[in-house]
């Protein structure tokens, strides 16, 4: 049976919340899923992004995120939300506007590609 747009949606919201839980376990990656970030593919495979949402340093410097807006159009699913970390510069915190388009076919639900469109900001 395809996987519906809410289940799909639900993949993507898992791996947001690994941003912030650094628990990836229970994210849906297909074992070749890749992720691109301004460009540059930032990972390889579905298990090297859960070693890195689980223990990398560059996702645990991420403080909270706030409620993604979801759309679905075909195999696609796109979450806009925002991001801060626990770094503060002069009493503000460093926080980015994040796009992320998620290829997720409802044929199996997985997730097999990540893009990720970031636009830095700070915070009070």
């Amino acid at each position: 049976m395809p996987a519906s747009d809410d289940e799909r949606i639900a993949a993507a919201q898992a791996y947001i919340d690994a941003l912030v839980s650094h628990d990836a376990d229970k994210v849906p990656f297909a074992p070749g899923c890749t992720r691109i970030e301004f460009g540059v593919k930032t990972g390889f495979s579905g298990d090297h992004l859960r070693r890195s949402l689980n223990g990398g340093p560059q996702y645990r410097v991420i403080r909270g995120t706030s409620v993604p807006e979801f759309t679905v159009e075909g195999d696609v699913v796109r979450a806009k939300f925002d991001l801060v970390t626990k770094p503060s510069i002069a009493g503000r915190r460093v926080g980015a506007h994040i796009d992320e388009t998620f290829l997720i076919p409802a044929s199996d639900g997985q997730i097999h590609h990540i893009k990720a469109v970031v636009r830095p900001f700070l915070t009070s």
